[in-house]
C-alpha cells in the first residue's frame, strides 16, 4: 500500500505564521545566542520539511527543534550571564516594564538546566507536557516532574507560597 502523500503548506508560510515564537523561544533558552539558536532551527527545519510525514501541530514540530538546538548551545558552551543582563530581544513584544521582574529572571537563569529548558518550553513556548518531553527527550511524566520541581524551587527562591 503507497503512503499518502502530505499537502504541507509553503515553508514561508510557516516562517510567516511562527518566527516569533521560534525566534522567543530560542532566546529565553539560549540567551545571547538565541538568534543563532533561530537561524539554525529555522536551517534544520527546512531541510526536514519536505520528509514531513504530517501537517499536525507544526507549531510543536518548529519548537522542539528550536529547543533541541538551545540544548546543543547550551552543552557546548561555558556558563553564561544571567537574562537579565542580556541585550534586549530584537523582535517585537512588550516593553521592558511589561517583562517579568529581573529577580524572576535571575531565579529561572539559576535553575539546573533541564528544569530551567523544561520550564521556559511550558510557559515561554506555551508548549504541552507532550511537546516538552519530546523536545527534552523524556516523557509526559517526567516533564511534569521537571515543571513541577522547577516552580517550587522558583517559589522558594522567590518567596511566594502556593496554597
Amino acid at each position: 500500500m503507497a503512503r499518502e502523500k502530505v499537502v504541507l503548506p509553503p515553508f514561508q508560510a510557516l516562517i510567516d505564521a511562527h518566527w516569533r515564537d521560534v525566534a522567543r523561544l530560542a532566546r529565553a533558552m539560549a540567551g545571547d545566542d538565541g538568534d543563532d539558536v533561530a537561524q539554525r532551527a529555522w536551517e534544520k527545519a527546512y531541510a526536514a520539511y519536505p520528509a514531513l510525514t504530517s501537517a499536525k501541530n507544526l507549531r510543536s514540530w518548529l519548537l522542539t527543534i528550536t529547543a533541541r538546538c538551545a540544548t546543543d548551545v547550551h552543552r557546548a558552551r561555558k556558563p553564561q550571564r544571567p537574562l537579565d543582563e542580556a541585550p534586549p530581544v530584537a523582535v517585537d513584544g512588550p516593553e521592558a516594564a511589561e517583562w517579568p521582574d529581573p529577580d524572576l529572571w535571575r531565579a529561572v537563569n539559576e535553575l539546573p538546566g533541564r528544569q530551567r529548558f523544561a520550564i521556559t518550553l511550558k510557559y515561554v513556548g506555551d508548549l504541552d507536557h507532550h511537546g516538552v518531553a519530546a523536545a527534552l527527550d523524556t516523557t509526559p511524566a517526567a516533564s511534569r516532574r521537571l515543571v513541577s520541581d522547577a516552580l517550587a524551587t522558583l517559589r522558594g527562591k522567590l518567596g511566594v507560597h502556593h496554597d
